[in-house]
């Protein structure tokens, strides 16, 4: 008798080389996707803002993307990833149309990019970072954005949830390339600096700039907030905005504290800033008394964070107290007696800009909550979707494959946040953790009574989930028979 090996020591079956020939696919859960993004009626927005020439034959601009939002979904980060989705007849079939080939794709993209904008960028020598304005089909990509964000909080307040609340927080992330149009960055390497800026409460991307990697994230970010507050739904109430010290620059505080933002539908705009550290600020905080500082906070390693208010007019052009209030919180981390930071000292120094008249460790709790919202989005965008890929060496198309990649976020957001609702393990659920409960789920297409049909080969509790998305994105269904 042949002795009988252990389980784990051996494969108990053979390979058939001959490819599966059934309507199945291994990307079924990708559909639920799609199904949101319809639903959200992105090629609806696509079509009425996106005004580029479609082809006689080929995909739609719509279908294009759709294609290149699923693809990041599933897990793609650039355009030749698209020959993974090739031999998915079954796919194809479920979402009636075929992927573009990676060549098209491309090809698709190239459409965003405006050569004569390259005309104005200045002489290195004349003057070094210079933030390329965004061509306009990039725009209209924009707008895209806007829709599907009105689109999403018109699910939430189709259940009750609708948000009156805005808190925007931006924040510039670096795109690391070695491509030859990539400039280098304040870290050393090369790339692309863009500046992103979210909704906090609904996890949802509002806006971004794409920019070279030598623009740095204080210049000028003035124009990427406007677009997010533009892109914001009627029906808020409260605004708010977080920003690191690069958003301390004096056309941005100026416009976010104009007296006159108070006549808005939605009031005024409360924000809070990181200060930057100027020499100046810093002899005032360090000449506060010691009794002045409150502590509300001991972090593990025993250092204390305290508070107090920080007696500083600025001298910076329009921050002066005849324009508007504006306060100055500061932050002091102070070690345990015996103990220092890793420059020796034993007291750290930061401070916060504000017209918020809250009570200060509220205000420094509330403001540090931004890394929660803006550096996950950074995390998601360039790690677990295709954002930290960039195409091509245009400027243009790069762009737009960024903007897609945002596109999908707010789809994967949507998916979690209004169809998961109910579902503690996914509601906060990464991307990764939504791919494996909900889009890499194995389907099989069949006829009955001539319609398809998709059932999936999962668990119960999986297809529940997929139902739940089909119940919170409505969308009519059309059978259609096999040919």
């Amino acid at each position: 008798m042949p002795a009988r090996l252990p389980p784990q020591r051996k494969t108990p079956f053979a390979i058939d080389p001959r490819p599966l020939d059934e309507c199945a696919t291994a990307f079924a859960g990708l559909l639920a996707c799609s199904r949101a993004l319809r639903s959200l009626q992105v090629p609806g927005l696509v079509e009425a803002n996106l005004p580029l020439k479609e082809r006689d034959r080929g995909q739609t601009v719509a279908e294009y993307v759709e294609a290149l939002v699923l693809l990041q979904l599933a897990g793609g980060t650039c355009p030749e990833d698209l020959l993974r989705f090739r031999a998915e007849a079954a796919l194809e079939r479920g979402l009636g149309f075929a992927f573009p080939t990676p060549s098209a794709a491309r090809k698709f993209l190239l459409r965003f990019h405006d050569s004569r904008l390259d005309l104005l960028r200045p002489e290195r020598k004349r003057q070094r970072s210079f933030i390329v304005p965004s061509s306009a089909a990039v725009q209209c990509l924009q707008r895209v954005q806007e829709g599907t964000v009105h689109q999403i909080v018109r699910r939430y307040a189709a259940q009750q949830r609708a948000p009156s609340i805005a808190t925007v927080d931006a924040d510039a992330t670096i795109i690391e390339s070695h491509k030859r149009s990539a400039l280098p960055h304040y870290e050393g390497g090369r790339g692309y600096q863009p500046l992103l800026a979210v909704w906090a409460e609904t996890d949802l991307v509002l806006a971004d700039q794409w920019r070279d990697g030598n623009v740095p994230a204080r210049q000028a970010p003035l124009d990427c907030v406007q677009w997010a507050f533009a892109a914001l739904p009627s029906g808020i109430r409260q605004r708010f905005f977080r920003g690191d010290s690069a958003c301390h620059e004096a056309d941005l505080l100026h416009w976010l504290g104009d007296p006159e933002r108070s006549r808005e539908p939605a009031g005024r705009i409360g924000f809070a800033v990181s200060a930057v550290h100027s020499v100046q600020l810093q002899q005032a905080l360090r000449a506060i008394d010691n009794a002045a500082w409150t502590t509300w906070a001991t972090e593990v390693d025993g250092t204390q964070r305290q508070w107090a208010e920080v007696p500083f007019v600025p001298s910076q052009r329009r921050e002066t107290k005849d324009a508007w209030p504006l306060r100055y919180v500061g932050l002091r981390l102070l070690k345990p007696h015996g103990e220092h930071f890793a420059d020796g000292a034993r007291r750290h120094y930061h401070a916060v800009v504000t017209n918020l008249d809250w009570r200060g460790d509220k205000l420094l709790d509330w403001h540090r909550d931004k890394a929660g919202t803006i550096e996950h989005v950074h995390d998601a965008v360039k790690n677990h979707l295709g954002g930290g890929h960039v195409p091509c060496q245009k400027f243009g198309a790069d762009a737009a494959w960024f903007k897609l990649s945002l596109l999908a976020y707010n789809i994967a957001s949507a998916l979690t946040g209004v169809a998961c609702a109910d579902d503690e393990s996914l509601r906060d659920a990464e991307l990764k953790r939504l791919r494996f409960h909900l889009i890499h789920v194995a389907g099989r297409f069949s006829r009955s009574q001539c319609k398809m049909r998709l059932r999936f080969l999962a668990s119960p509790e999986t297809v529940r989930r997929i139902l739940k998305v089909w119940e919170a994105f409505p969308l009519p269904t059309q059978a259609t028979a096999f040919r």
